[in-house]
């Protein structure tokens, strides 16, 4: 059975989390916005996924930096300064009693609109602000025994037609993706940009393995992702070499290892790709070398970034 990259266990206390609203908290049952909200008229917004680790929020400044140019290519006023906005994610997640093992969804939309109509000019209330913070500690099965990924018809497409760099509410093209990718039984989607080269998967980032090396896409089709520039980092710090290049499906075919990256669950190993089984998985048990020293790098560079923010406001 397919569970996907971002499988977690269900936990109890989650039915029992206060969410925040535009500054307002609300029980799990009783938080509700607008049918008029732009979010869900148009999918108009802007959101970050967060993780809260030993009472920190690693990366915060990179989620919020890419928040902010989101919605300033949006023309959409998010109303408080980023600090205005980390503070109220922890004082969510204090209101909560959570310290570790938390994943926040931070939203942000246009605001409320008058009518059910595209333009902006018909929005009448401030921006609309909802943070859930719920327990999700991602599946150490997943983490271990590997994604099987489908490689589906949709692409990334030109920033001209919608800029795949915006982490925007209309993800109507990595649904498709999504789709296409379950009825294959698999867990996540592979998608190809305009060129035929791999791009990314359709909520993950995705690398290959190759002779010692590390391979991941141009970056020009796909979200500018935190865990993706940080795991290039840790490569040049740990002198792996990386590439940013074009490459293609049969080259990850015959890929040593492959793996995605996402905040959720940092570093996940790909089993197979199109039913072709990616390196000597049929003969291991496991995540190759090359995955599993870069999860310890990643799990080190979190407890870093949390360490060196021990002692901010």
């Amino acid at each position: 059975m397919s569970t996907g990259s971002h499988h977690s266990n269900d936990d109890a206390r989650n039915e029992h989390i206060q969410i925040n609203i535009n500054g307002e908290l609300f029980l799990r049952h009783e938080a509700k916005i607008s049918v008029f909200d732009s979010g869900f008229i148009l999918g108009d917004g802007v959101w970050e996924g967060l993780r809260l680790h030993h009472g920190k929020l690693p990366f915060i400044d990179q989620h919020l930096k890419r928040l902010y140019e989101g919605a300033k290519a949006l023309d959409l006023d998010i109303g408080l300064t980023p600090e205005e906005l980390k503070t109220r994610v922890m004082d969510t997640c204090r209101a909560n009693g959570m310290e570790d093992d938390v994943h926040i969804r931070l939203m942000v939309s246009r605001g409320v609109k008058s009518t059910p109509y595209q333009d902006p000019r018909v929005t009448i209330t401030p921006a609309t602000i909802v943070i859930i913070p719920e327990y999700k500690i991602p599946s150490p099965d997943t983490a271990n025994r590997g994604l099987n990924l489908y490689t589906v018809y949709v692409r990334r497409g030109y920033p001209d037609v919608q800029d795949p760099k915006l982490n925007s509410h209309s993800k109507l093209n990595c649904i498709f993706g999504c789709i296409q990718a379950t009825k294959a039984g698999a867990d996540e989607a592979l998608m190809l940009d305009p060129h035929g080269f791999v791009s990314t998967c359709n909520s993950t980032h995705f690398f290959i393995v190759r002779d010692g090396e590390v391979w991941t896409s141009t970056g020009d089709y796909c979200l500018a992702g935190i865990t993706r520039s940080n795991i290039i980092k840790l490569c040049k710090l740990a002198h792996i070499p990386v590439y940013e290049k074009n490459f293609s499906l049969a080259e990850v075919y015959g890929a040593d290892e492959a793996f995605v990256t996402g905040t959720f669950a940092g570093v996940t190993p790909v089993k197979t790709v199109d039913g072709r089984d990616i390196g000597d998985y049929p003969t291991r048990e496991s995540k190759g070398p090359m995955v599993h020293r870069l999860q310890q790098l990643y799990t080190q560079m979190i407890a870093n970034e949390c360490h060196s923010s021990l002692f901010e406001a």
